[in-house]
């Protein structure tokens, strides 16, 4: 790869930390120890420091430290989340779920399964153009049999911070739980999540972890507790929802990646805020559309149509300059309009052809957008 190409798509990952890289080579080759081995001090060291991690995690969002549940990432906590409710829903008669459109196939698809396969009802809410669904909408949905309502904090391609913590509050005082896919936003948007959410996907890889680790936050109501069932069985660890021996130097890396971000959030939203204003000035020499609720998202995701191009063309010319993307990483291979824009009812050229960008500061320096609205004013046809 070309050392001049600028790297904004931290939507669908994020370089790993150096300080972060530093801290899991460490437990991968000193301190090696697995957290379960009860006889000896290597064992005991990774025990500890892993309950460091959960209590840090747990922190960051107003929860308890025994609340707290590894995974391999948002994917694997959606699937625990969504699917170890199922059979409470099935012995309760609940068998009604709530969700938004435009959510990521993590949270499509397996409540897909449940409506398929195993006779929920699965209400998907539009959001319209805004890209953000309405606490109102939601709640006049909601049925004395429903379950669950699973919305996303901010969406991945757009960047629209969706309002859960406002609707935690009306669902704190029904039966129905909540539970909210916060890939993108965890670290980024921090006081949403300390709202009385039930349920918390996070993913590590988006805030400068590596990959295939993450966690399920599973906060309790009072003295009740989720009433998770395990989707996969052996060994009984992460309180029998998550199986298998713990990735010290994973759960550690994102800990690290955790402290990093909160302390250098500040700065962070600064930051990328000050490059989404050059960006949007550099493109000011052409002509696009903003997709989504620009007064609601967060400071480093813009989804962008340009008028009279096509998205997957504009990403070959500009393979040089940038890395970016149509949209979710997990689907943006098939080259099918995002189901997102869609979802947003926005017009068919448009929903087709949105482009994703989305950047940290410090993952993208040196970076000059002025160049690449150049060369997107060049390939738009003239207007007469």
């Amino acid at each position: 790869m070309s050392a001049v190409v600028a790297y904004l798509d931290v939507a669908a990952t994020t370089r790993v930390d150096p300080r972060v890289a530093e801290v899991v080579l460490h437990w991968m080759t000193e301190d090696f120890g697995n957290a379960g081995s009860r006889t000896h001090e290597y064992g005991a060291r990774a025990k500890k420091a892993v309950q460091q991690a959960r209590s840090f995690l747990a922190d960051t969002v107003g929860a308890k430290t025994e609340e707290v549940i590894f995974t391999s990432g948002a994917t694997e906590s959606n699937n625990i989340a969504l699917l170890g409710l199922a059979p409470y829903g099935e012995k309760m008669g609940r068998k009604h779920i709530i969700t938004s459109a435009i959510e990521h196939k993590a949270v499509l698809e397996p409540l897909l399964h449940l409506q398929e396969t195993r006779g929920f009802t699965v209400d998907f809410l539009e959001p319209g153009p805004s890209g953000r669904i309405t606490v109102e909408a939601v709640l006049e949905r909601l049925r004395p049999d429903t379950l669950v309502v699973s919305l996303m904090h901010v969406n991945n391609e757009t960047g629209v911070i969706q309002p859960v913590a406002e609707l935690a509050e009306h669902l704190r005082s029904t039966p129905t739980y909540l539970h909210v896919d916060a890939a993108q936003g965890y670290g980024k948007v921090p006081a949403d999540l300390t709202a009385p959410i039930d349920l918390i996907s996070i993913s590590g890889h988006k805030i400068g972890a590596p990959k295939g680790v993450g966690a399920l936050i599973t906060r309790r109501r009072g003295w009740e507790k989720v009433p998770l069932e395990p989707i996969m069985f052996g060994g009984g660890q992460e309180r029998k929802l998550r199986p298998g021996t713990l990735p010290v130097p994973l759960i550690m890396g994102l800990y690290e990646a955790a402290k990093v971000f909160h302390e250098n959030r500040e700065a962070w939203e600064r930051e990328a805020r000050w490059m989404r204003e050059q960006i949007l000035k550099a493109l000011s020499a052409t002509r696009f559309h903003l997709n989504g609720d620009q007064e609601h998202t967060v400071p480093h995701i813009l989804n962008v149509t340009f008028d009279q191009l096509n998205a997957e063309a504009l990403i070959v010319r500009l393979k040089d300059q940038v890395a970016i993307a149509t949209g979710s990483a997990c689907t943006s291979a098939s080259y099918t309009p995002s189901h997102v824009l869609k979802a947003m009812q926005l017009p068919d050229d448009v929903a087709a052809n949105g482009l994703r960008f989305s950047w940290f500061p410090a993952q993208a320096q040196g970076f000059d957008p002025q160049p690449l609205a150049e060369t997107i004013a060049r390939m738009q046809p003239q207007q007469d």
